[in-house]
């Protein structure tokens, strides 16, 4: 029987995590110059308590394996709570967007592509099945960075599970559901 590792900085969230800013397919930079990387970020309901606490813990064991390196040339380890970390408040930092209302969420982002597969664990290959909006599981790790000044704890992306489809973010409608409620009959005029 194999044994199970235990990685106190790894989480994999729950099913009723929305991704958002879905750059899944292919890399994007984030800014001029910068190395392009795969990224969502995920929308967490503030009532998945179970999710919300995994996070917490792993960003304190992520702080505490990374110590050396958060203290770099200082003298001491800046305290966890004066550093940068990527749980947000959809609340605080985008009150005027619905989809983060009453949720936290996370920037999580990778240099290698994330596995994705569907609710039965199979590849999803057909990348319009994936976009800002659905609702799936995110295997995601924490570690500690310490780079030109700024330090903190950063949320690597490792894997994605979609769960659900949901209403698409960002204003894009997806072409199924554009073309569902068409009569067919006005198709079969103009053939004719």
């Amino acid at each position: 029987m194999k044994k199970k590792f235990a990685n106190p900085t790894k989480v994999i969230t729950g099913v009723q995590t929305r991704w958002s800013y879905a750059n899944v397919w292919t890399p994007k930079a984030m800014a001029e110059g910068a190395k392009p990387k795969y990224s969502v970020s995920l929308i967490i309901p503030k009532s998945d308590t179970v999710t919300i606490q995994k996070i917490k813990a792993a960003i304190k064991a992520a702080y505490e394996e990374g110590q050396s390196k958060l203290k770099g040339n200082g003298k001491s380890v800046p305290p966890l709570a004066a550093i940068k970390t990527p749980l947000r408040d959809g609340d605080v930092e985008r009150p005027d967007d619905e989809a983060y209302k009453n949720s936290y969420f996370i920037n999580a982002n990778s240099a290698s592509s994330p596995g994705i597969v569907d609710a039965d664990r199979q590849p999803i290959i057909d990348t319009s099945e994936v976009y800002s909006g659905v609702y799936g599981r995110a295997s995601i790790n924490f570690y500690a960075f310490n780079s030109n000044g700024n330090k903190g704890i950063a949320c690597g992306l490792n894997n994605l599970q979609k769960i659900a489809d949901g209403e698409p973010l960002g204003g894009k409608t997806r072409a199924e559901d554009d073309f569902a409620d068409i009569d067919d009959e006005d198709d079969d005029d103009f053939l004719n």
